[in-house]
């Protein structure tokens, strides 16, 4: 097959709107000569002396990594990364170990040529940052729901712009909070807005229909990365990634058996297992397989918790059962998360949860997908668990708990207080939500009086399914406070502008 490149592909979608379909997934010419890296570089997962780097080729090839402190890498070390083959699309990462911690370090990546050995590719350049040991200014950005409900990339109305607004605000990382892709949201050539302007989707193969086959999958990632301004984000900004629902499919739970015409593969565990895959290799998160739940320090002032909260997730029902067993978590997994907050001794403890804890979300009429039910009574259902985290840290003495997360397609902010719920043993708290990034804008959503929300503040669009040309696309921003450990919350706008912050002092130790 012909690989058509970037700027081919960006003038047949301009022309007359013409279709332009390119291969989405491993299908890359095997042409002689260098091997080319075809979807730039990414990061993530960096730590106080570590980082993951990404990369894929367009063939079989060995991946290197040089990297140092000076942009012209002259004193650079190279270190051996693994084969890039088929059996993982071609994608392949390394931790580069033994970085210095809290400084900013430049690398590049090339491929070399198996059949030509010493034959390597254009290099790609890229740069990250390592965790720092001491109390220093931090800052991180936000957000979670890329290329949903049909809107992809458009490059008259700036492609995936938000993500070049992102990196101007030069964050040292970004934390994804799920849906990082839409594999059950195919893309139509062009969509005419309400004012009758025509969105036209650069479209690939693997964006025609919901993704079931693991190469399907794969080109879901390989999508976004066409967009310039994700591309150029990823290469600059380290990333700590969640899943939620449309990695796989819409409100998905083990076991489910799907009811969708678009599906010939109606098992969702089937489908759920070929997306865990395609994630592991596109994704610059550690491992092959494994949980997507974990910890990961930002040194003395910040940890956070990666929750995953569809693996282990329970059936979509009512949920007003009384079974303390059940829930989104799973047992481990709430042990774990309830362990590490008694254990940190960061100032600040981020509980990045890819749904929300107050907003209800309904799958269908009569299911819930999130852990609110609407009822403001106690705690009933999946709200058990997380009455149970609230608790146990607060007996413990444990402050500074925040949730991030993204999912219901607005931005908000939620203060939690025990003074107004139907629950009085847990430690005041905040919720903050943001995105989408690129997606249908909704809402807003119910709020569940369970945990004693307050809304300091919501965003939302006149219209459901509103497009990223109607604004309403958002992101947010934290910024703390080397020496006093003040805890700045921003949730800006697609250009980066702020519609609200807010400052939480840093708490004292118990």
């Amino acid at each position: 097959m012909t690989l058509i490149n970037r700027r081919t592909l960006l003038r047949a979608g301009l022309a007359g709107g013409a279709l332009s379909v390119i291969p989405g997934g491993p299908a890359f010419s095997q042409r002689p000569g260098r091997p080319l890296l075809t979807h730039g570089v990414q990061s993530g997962d960096a730590l106080a002396n570590s980082a993951i780097v990404w990369t894929r080729a367009d063939r079989p090839s060995r991946m290197w990594v040089e990297v140092g402190r000076r942009p012209d890498l002259r004193d650079a070390r190279r270190v051996r990364g693994p084969l890039l083959t088929p059996d993982t699309d071609h994608t392949g990462k390394v931790r580069l170990r033994g970085l210095p911690p809290g400084e900013r370090f430049f690398y590049r990546v090339r491929a070399e040529s198996l059949d030509r050995p010493g034959l390597l590719s254009e290099p790609v350049p890229g740069q990250l940052t390592t965790v720092s040991t001491r109390k220093q200014d931090l800052s991180f950005v936000w957000t979670g729901d890329v290329v949903g409900q049909g809107w992809g990339i458009d490059p008259a109305y700036g492609g995936l712009k938000i993500f070049e607004s992102m990196r101007r605000r030069r964050p040292d990382f970004l934390l994804h909070s799920g849906d990082t892709v839409y594999a059950d949201g195919p893309l139509a050539e062009q969509v005419t807005l309400p004012d009758g302007r025509i969105w036209r989707n650069v479209l690939t193969d693997a964006k025609l229909k919901v993704a079931e086959t693991l190469g399907e999958y794969r080109g879901q990632y390989a999508y976004n990365l066409l967009d310039d301004a994700y591309k150029a984000f990823a290469a600059e900004v380290p990333q700590i990634n969640q899943w939620d629902d449309h990695e796989v499919t819409n409100n998905w739970y083990p076991g489910e058996i799907l009811d969708d015409a678009r599906y010939t593969e109606k098992r969702v565990d089937v489908l759920a297992r070929r997306a865990h895959r395609a994630y592991h290799e596109w994704v610059p998160i550690p491992g092959a397989t494994g949980p997507v739940y974990r910890k990961i320090s930002q040194g003395p002032l910040l940890d956070i918790f990666v929750l995953d909260m569809r693996t282990f997730k329970d059936p979509n029902d009512g949920n007003t059962y009384v079974d303390k067993n059940r829930g989104l978590l799973g047992r481990e997994q709430r042990e774990w998360l309830i362990r590490g907050l008694k254990e940190s001794t960061a100032t600040w403890k981020v509980i990045a949860n890819d749904l929300p804890l107050g907003i209800v979300v309904p799958d269908g009429s009569a299911a819930q997908e999130g852990v609110a039910q609407g009822d403001n009574g106690t705690p009933k259902g999946r709200e058990l668990e997380f009455a149970q985290v609230l608790q146990q840290a607060h007996r413990a003495g444990v402050t500074g708990i925040v949730f991030l997360t993204a999912d219901v397609h607005y931005s908000a902010a939620h203060h939690y207080d025990p003074a107004r719920a139907a629950i009085r043993d847990f430690t005041p708290f905040w919720e903050f939500v943001s995105g989408p990034a690129h997606a249908g804008a909704f809402g807003p959503n119910a709020l569940d009086g369970t945990f004693g929300p307050d809304t300091a503040f919501i965003h939302t669009p006149p219209v459901a399914n509103a497009s990223p040309a109607e604004g309403f696309q958002h992101f947010g921003e934290v910024r703390i406070d080397g020496r006093t450990g003040a805890f700045r919350v921003d949730l800006r706008d697609r250009d980066g502008v702020s519609l609200w912050g807010v400052t939480l002092e840093a708490p004292r130790r118990h």
